[in-house]
């Protein structure tokens, strides 16, 4: 605990589910979850000022005044682990009844723990799961917490939750946490209106309240001359950069062959080249192939002018085995092979001197270690290549460890959650002195203070940077420099990261100014969310946070009265008023909250759904109907299943055409293994263009469909879209569980083939002849050895074989063999 000049602690939050003097006062801290108590709120505030804090203060208000559950969803799973730790210190809940749900709990067991538990920390992909396979419930969560909340944008789990959450829940309340919310308005306000929120409360260090907490810290740039060894490199990568990029411009793709190109170019480039594919002209696919090695070169110059030599050579090794590999494009190949990347392979083993940035790190480490005396560093590096080698490279001057993902790759292994886990709890601890970090632990992890943030390279982002310089200046004055290779994309990163930081700081003084205005239009696009079921009462459908007035004094109307019954609330807690106008003793009572279970008993319509088919957003949108229930289960035939007899196999236009041009005939053996388990399989072909895709005859297509119709009794369906694609799902599993009473019903594991179905899966597989051919022949000969060794005349006597196929059999069955060539 943190003690005044005058020696004395200072004052702690009193309240009686917090820990007693845990807590320190921070009348900031009490203003914000004053707001966020009453209504849904996004809450900005700097890194490193408890964020975290905030949200507990409004958590235990409301467990205290409603009861229910909590739910804090954080982006990673060691910031999930952290938030855990730090809720079981300062609340008085049993630490049992705090869980943690992650990938690495089974979903069975997440779905029985979530029953018992007061508060959930989770991963948002976990939680989505479980709502769209029906395990868990969020009608009694009488509070969602959404760290990093700015990650709310596009197809991010967190948008799905919180829909899910204002339509399900009987008493929603919304807090969103964020250092960096957006990089200007509009996506401020994209944030507030996915998460269903009203308010918006910003504090910035120039806030006087916020002031006294913060320190100072110095953001120096330290500019770095790459030797002509390293410049010789990347020239030579360059060149062979230009040689493709002219290859591109010859086929009017590119406009330019400079190799420092955009990336928004890039993308162009390869949007034009995936459309001529789609058209299925040549020049689509040889450009496609350029522009992949075009990137590899790009990303080979980037590793050489911003990272290291040692990091180009892992690179570089991993493309000489990817392009040893079976399967290997020839992207890669071509990149190996070529004598300029071999040079500059050699010239890379060759080159034996320090880096320039390792020898800079290695100095201000050695000034903050020890002629400062300073005690923790922090080295934030995009490359894990880096990571690894600059601990190395550290570790024989400095007591150095690493902190990377989860994923492995080839030459480098990540760290599991409890390694993670135990670098970080150990650099807490003072245990070692320099943290070398990927971008893992940019975003809200709790790591100590810390004296020095050293950047290996800047980041082009506003929000990653605020991420970062926020890990030092929280207690003491903070240093953070930024390592800048001079004359590469790093000058041009560190411009453009600088710009648009300083854009995000005004927009949120901005934001700060126009809160009314901005509130005002977040209520108007947000008066849906009021109107999600038309059944309801009045008072029912508002529920009791979603009014500005919700748990607080509802005569409060001017704007600077308005946080102040939170204010009071936590300092002097009155048992006798609510966050929904009742009694707190009521509130908690058995009974009093109504709850909605994932099933009402019967009435639901269910949808087994593949848990593979969570790519695509079928699963989710059915999952969001009143009157639908979907459970995800890893299916062994088909994609969904509607009853005891109707499974659906889901194909798009790409995948089925394919499917037929691959030569594995998987979409047969699929729906053959449909139709030995369910008596109405149907396939569902989804998208345009189906007599487009590829150079693929249309009578070969109009055959395959034919034949999964004919031969295996399968219906074939055609829908334009996902969404289509979802109606039709709902209305055949209406009709089957409604009008015709049947039930879902997940038939057993794949069955092995019968000795008459492997006999014709080998006789269809000669010259892709297929199934319908493949039993004439068996019923006219007799046995597999019988076709095979039968002449091109008397394979000609069974039914369905002309001369043409008749000599491709025999040119199958009877050719020497030549390895493939």
């Amino acid at each position: 605990m943190a003690t005044t000049d005058e020696g004395t602690e200072p004052p702690s939050i009193e309240h009686p589910l917090l820990e007693s003097d845990f807590l320190e006062r921070r009348l900031y801290q009490l203003k914000l979850a004053g707001t966020a108590a009453n209504d849904h709120t996004l809450v900005c505030l700097p890194t490193g000022l408890g964020k975290t804090t905030v949200s507990l203060l409004v958590t235990a208000r409301r467990l205290e005044e409603v009861g229910g559950t909590s739910l804090m969803l954080a982006p990673t799973k060691p910031l999930v682990q952290q938030h855990a730790e730090f809720y079981r210190e300062a609340l008085q809940i049993p630490d049992e009844e705090i869980v943690v749900f992650t990938g690495d709990v089974s979903p069975d067991d997440r779905a029985e723990t979530w029953q018992e538990a007061t508060v959930v920390m989770a991963t948002p992909q976990v939680i989505e799961n479980d709502l769209v396979g029906s395990r868990i419930s969020l009608a009694d969560v009488t509070h969602c917490t959404f760290d990093e909340c700015h990650r709310a944008t596009g197809d991010y789990a967190y948008n799905y939750i919180a829909e899910r959450y204002h339509a399900d829940a009987d008493r929603p309340l919304v807090t969103g946490m964020s250092a960096s919310p957006g990089g200007d308005e509009e996506a401020i306000l994209e944030v507030c209106e996915n998460l269903g929120i009203h308010e918006v409360e910003v504090m910035t260090e120039e806030d006087a309240d916020v002031g006294e907490f913060t320190h100072d810290t110095d953001v120096e740039w330290e500019r770095i001359d790459l030797p002509e060894e390293v410049l010789e490199i990347r020239d030579a990568l360059n060149d062979v950069v230009r040689d493709r990029l002219e290859k591109l411009k010859e086929l009017g793709i590119a406009s330019s062959t400079q190799p420092d190109q955009s990336q928004k170019d890039l993308n162009r480039m390869r949007a034009e080249l995936q459309q001529l594919i789609d058209n299925d002209q040549s020049e689509g696919f040889e450009g496609m192939s350029i522009h992949a090695e075009v990137m590899k070169l790009r990303q080979a110059v980037t590793l050489v002018e911003t990272q290291s030599v040692e990091a180009l050579e892992r690179y570089f090794e991993r493309q000489r085995n990817q392009a040893r590999s079976s399967g290997a494009s020839k992207a890669s190949q071509r990149l190996v092979s070529d004598p300029r990347v071999r040079e500059a392979m050699r010239r890379a083993e060759d080159f034996d001197q320090l880096h320039p940035k390792y020898r800079k790190t290695r100095m201000l480490l050695a000034e903050t270690l020890g002629l400062e005396a300073g005690e923790r560093v922090i080295v934030f590096t995009e490359s894990r290549d880096t990571a690894e080698a600059l601990t190395d490279f550290l570790s024989e001057s400095f007591d150095a460890k690493r902190f990377v993902g989860q994923g492995d790759r080839e030459g480098s292994d990540g760290m599991t959650q409890n390694q993670q886990q135990e670098v970080l709890n150990d650099f807490r601890a003072g245990e070692f002195e320099v943290l070398v970090s990927t971008s893992v632990a940019e975003e809200g992890l709790d790591v100590p203070e810390v004296d020095l943030v050293l950047f290996y390279e800047p980041v082009p982002t506003a929000i990653r940077s605020i991420q970062r310089k926020g890990r030092t200046g929280r207690q003491s004055e903070g240093r953070v420099v930024v390592l800048m290779a001079e004359d590469t994309r790093d000058e041009a990163y560190f411009w453009i990261s600088r710009r648009r930081e300083k854009e995000m700081e005004n927009e949120l003084r901005e934001l700060k100014g126009i809160a009314t205005d901005l509130e005002e239009e977040l209520d108007d696009s947000q008066q849906s969310l009021a109107d999600f079921d038309a059944d309801q009462s009045e008072a029912e459908v508002n529920g009791d946070a979603t009014e500005p007035d919700a748990g607080g004094d509802s005569s409060s109307g001017s704007e600077g009265d308005r946080t102040q019954p939170g204010l009071q609330e936590f300092a002097e807690v009155d048992s006798n008023s609510s966050a929904n106008g009742e009694s707190a003793d009521s509130a908690d009572t058995d009974g009093d909250v109504e709850t909605h279970e994932p099933s009402a008993e019967g009435d639901a319509i269910e949808i087994v759904a593949d848990q593979r088919e969570m790519d695509a957003n079928i699963a989710r949108d059915l999952s969001k109907r009143e009157g639908v229930e979907v459970r995800l289960e890893t299916l062994d035939v088909g994609d969904y299943v509607l009853s005891d007899r109707v499974v659906v196999e889901r194909k798009s236009v790409a995948d089925f055409v394919d499917s037929l041009v691959g030569g594995d005939r998987s979409v047969f053996e699929q729906v053959g293994a449909m139709a030995r388990h369910y008596s109405r399989p149907i396939v569902v072909v989804e998208g345009d263009g189906l007599y487009d895709q590829r150079d693929v005859h249309p009578n070969a297509i109009r055959g395959a469909l034919s034949s999964l119709a004919v031969d295996f009794g399968a219906s074939v369906l055609r829908t334009e879209s996902e969404a289509e694609t979802t109606e039709l799902l709902a209305v055949i599993a209406g009709r089957e569980q409604d009008l015709s009473d049947r039930k879902v019903s997940v038939h057993g594991e794949k069955q092995a083939k019968t000795l008459g179905e492997q006999q014709e899966y080998v006789v269809s597989s000669i010259a892709e002849i297929g199934p319908v051919t493949a039993r004439s022949l068996l019923e006219e000969f007799g046995t597999v050895e019988a076709v095979m060794t039968a002449s091109e005349a008397e394979l000609q006597e069974a039914d369905g074989v002309g001369a043409v196929t008749a000599e491709r059999i025999r040119e199958v069955v009877g050719s020497q063999y030549t390895g493939g060539t």
